[in-house]
């Protein structure tokens, strides 16, 4: 009886495919696919899951192993991938694919890897101070040489354009990759059978069905040129049209895109006004840049500042952040991305935690100085200032809070941070422009320094601390000819880590020298 059970297991080698999914992008949906089809086909099929972690730190993998059955002989399947044995690698996002190739599942005699070229940011991506994007070309590289084959192209953005989800475009560029010999047609039943959004998923599926068969994977790069909108005939308005004109009248073209980016952005941080003032400081900055040579290179410093200027003057405090989180255009997108449908509600819990410093930065000068000049005051009032909140704002008391905390941008010039902001912007360029006559990068370089100041609350305070220790070493850097080399150096160690102990380590490296 024994011998008769094992001689009626099949030794045929099932067809195995692993699918590696974030939450939400459908990857139980399409492993429930392909075990369908491969029903509807006569074939025999299994599916088994491994959740990942949630938050983008792990992503759920899907295992099936598809098998056409054999008259008198019962079918094997195993409930989890074997590294070197997987014949389809389904990935839903660009780092997920580098991920199977790690992990083995991706074999360059076996494997076809189907994968979206887009990015879901990692978390030890996003808590980096600086630039912590992985290098996709690395993963392009290694899948290239990893796989037998592989189809490669933002499935992500082609299934939005087509009202869906990736799941769908994953379907389609599957199907075209014939790794299965099912027609397209069984493949579309299979959608429609699913009795949920099946015109949009058909959309999708078709589409990216045939992006697949056009056969040329999209290119990545590491750093994705950044485009700045060319400066217009017309802006549309007439107090911007006068701004769009004396950028045209005043400014060297090299500096043009970037001086409208510049406007623009203050602009919506406060009124045109705000961005002419902007366009004054930087006709003083082009006209130091000149008169030290600035046409041989380019302009590049006034170039430089035109970017880092607006980015310091358009500075986020509690009247910013207010005014982002109550705007029709922010709650319309978060809408879209979560997909709420017709007669469902949203709602949106944001969390601050403020500080008394916050508060003070966002009253008048005098009655902000006041306040911090009373120590004991000023702590008693922390106290009852200084406490998380989960804030609904869906909810009639929250948006209407920060609906009139986001007014008082019209004051917000008188503000004790508006001061504060703009004496260290000041003290910022005089040291740019103090270096300028004498070592023309180096200014460059202490312009760019900026951009370690961001955010608002400890994130500004810690920026803040590492800018200024930055430029603590220009005066020793000066009289160098690589003193950009080594500030641009110590600017790259700032944005290592939140502690700053690589910028210690680098300090130390420069008085050295």
């Amino acid at each position: 009886m024994m011998m008769t059970d094992i001689a009626a297991l099949s030794a045929d080698k099932p067809f195995s495919i692993a699918i590696l999914a974030m939450g939400g992008q459908g990857g139980g949906v399409l492993a429930d696919w392909i075990v369908h089809l491969a029903e509807s086909q006569g074939w025999v099929a299994q599916t088994t899951s491994v959740p990942g972690v949630a938050q983008r730190t792990g992503a759920t993998i899907y295992y099936l192993e598809l098998i056409k059955p054999r008259e008198g002989a019962m079918p094997i399947l195993s409930l989890m991938p074997t590294p070197g044995d997987v014949d389809v690698v389904i990935a839903a996002e660009l780092m997920e694919a580098g991920r199977s190739v790690m992990r083995g599942l991706v074999t360059p005699e076996k494997t076809l890897l189907i994968a979206s070229t887009h990015r879901s940011f990692a978390v030890g991506e996003k808590e980096k101070p600086g630039d912590g994007i992985g290098n996709p070309e690395t993963v392009v590289d290694a899948t290239d040489f990893a796989a037998r084959k592989s189809i490669a192209f933002d499935m992500d953005t082609l299934a939005v354009k087509n009202g869906s989800v990736i799941s769908s475009s994953m379907f389609g560029a599957f199907a075209a990759s014939k790794a299965l010999p099912f027609s397209k047609e069984a493949y579309e039943e299979t959608i429609k059978a699913g009795g949920r959004g099946v015109a949009a998923s058909l959309k999708a599926f078709e589409a990216a069905y045939n992006r697949a068969l056009q056969g040329e994977n999209d290119k990545v790069s590491a750093t994705p040129a950044k485009r700045l909108d060319a400066l217009p005939e017309t802006a549309g308005h007439p107090a911007l049209d006068r701004l769009v004109n004396r950028i045209r009248a005043e400014f060297p073209e090299v500096a043009h895109a970037m001086l409208f980016a510049g406007v623009k952005k203050l602009t919506d941080f406060q009124d045109p006004a705000y961005a002419d003032e902007y366009l004054t400081r930087m006709a003083a900055l082009l006209a130091a840049d000149r008169a030290n040579g600035g046409e041989a290179k380019d302009f590049a410093f006034t170039v430089a500042a035109a970017k880092y200027v607006a980015v310091a003057m358009a500075y986020d405090d509690v009247v910013r952040v207010a005014d982002l989180k109550v705007r029709g255009t922010r709650f319309e997108r978060v809408h879209n991305e979560v997909g709420v449908k017709d007669g469902q509600i949203l709602y949106m819990t944001e969390y601050m935690h403020p500080r008394m410093d916050e508060v003070c930065g966002t009253l008048p000068k005098g009655l902000g100085l006041w306040i911090e000049g009373r120590p004991k005051l000023f702590s008693w009032l922390d106290r009852r200032v200084n406490k998380g909140r989960r804030v609904k704002t869906g909810t009639l008391f929250w948006f209407s809070s920060l609906y009139l905390l986001s007014a008082m941008r019209r004051i917000r010039r008188g503000s004790l941070r508006h001061f504060r902001e703009a004496e260290h912007r000041e003290a910022w360029l005089e040291t740019a422009l103090a270096v300028l006559p004498t070592n023309y990068d180096l200014a460059v370089e202490v312009i760019a320094t900026r951009r370690l100041v961001k955010g608002y609350s400890d994130t500004h305070a810690r920026g803040l601390s590492k800018f200024d220790r930055v430029l603590s070493a220009v005066p020793m850097l000066q009289p160098r000819e690589d003193g950009a080399d080594w500030l641009r150096r110590l600017r790259q160690a700032a944005l290592i880590d939140e502690s700053g102990i690589a910028l210690d380590g680098a300090l130390k490296t420069v008085a050295t020298l």
